[in-house]
């Protein structure tokens, strides 16, 4: 085998990989692509599907699994931290508002970045923050483009129901009031990485009394353009 690390379970799922990299195969042609033979070939493909690396098609043929784009996703995250700083000050100065951005980790999001409103009442939300995925605007945009399965599961014991989700689909932004904190309302909008995958959720927030039980109408335009400066950084990455 070319390229041998020494690991020999890693270089075949490697070689599994490398294959799916052309498109949709089925255990003939991982056969036929890697020269594993047909039983070691149907164990690895199974067992990298166990992990989200591998998943099938409508026809049952092998093919690259979700998991795949989250890593690369993942793999851009220091441009889009590296980008998020200026954009989200430029959104705090256009809304008057707290800027955000957050990713998901697992069942809960992580705020990776802010810009805090300077002076008077305001939401602060500390990066490094862990929040729940069950509330709040940017976990619906993090939520709504999930898989059927995850998103299921992930409505269980939200705050938000499918039928919001789809309206979030449909506008390509989310609005929330008192849903995750009492008295704070938000808007947020997604981050695209180059697959065209949610990566990112950008979000203001602050009182209710300022952004109104409407904050969408407020402030939706200015986050989904500084979801759009931060999707295309990613996409030139």
């Amino acid at each position: 085998m070319d390229n041998s690390s020494g690991v020999g379970v890693l270089d075949k799922a490697a070689l599994v990989l490398s294959a799916l990299e052309s498109g949709p195969a089925t255990l003939a042609g991982l056969v036929g692509a890697t020269g594993l033979a047909r039983p070691t070939a149907h164990r690895l493909a199974v067992a990298l599907e166990h992990h989200r690396l591998v998943a099938r098609d409508m026809q049952g043929r092998f093919i690259l699994g979700p998991r795949m784009a989250e890593l690369a996703a993942a793999a851009g995250e220091d441009r889009l931290l590296a980008t998020a700083g200026p954009v989200l000050t430029h959104l705090r100065d256009v809304t008057g508002e707290s800027a955000q951005l957050y990713r998901r980790q697992g069942d809960m999001r992580i705020c990776v970045a802010a810009a805090e409103r300077l002076s008077g009442l305001r939401d602060t939300v500390p990066v490094g923050s862990t929040l729940t995925m069950k509330a709040g605007s940017s976990a619906q945009i993090l939520m709504a483009w999930e898989e059927p399965e995850r998103l299921h599961r992930g409505l269980q014991g939200a705050r938000f129901t499918a039928t919001a989700l789809s309206g979030v689909r449909r506008r390509g932004w989310a609005q929330s009031i008192g849903e995750r904190e009492p008295g704070v309302a938000s808007v947020s909008a997604p981050v695209r990485g180059p697959s065209n995958r949610v990566v990112a959720a950008v979000s203001v927030s602050g009182p209710i009394e300022r952004l109104t039980r409407h904050p969408g109408r407020m402030h939706a335009q200015a986050v989904i353009d500084a979801a759009a400066r931060l999707s295309e950084a990613l996409r030139r990455s």
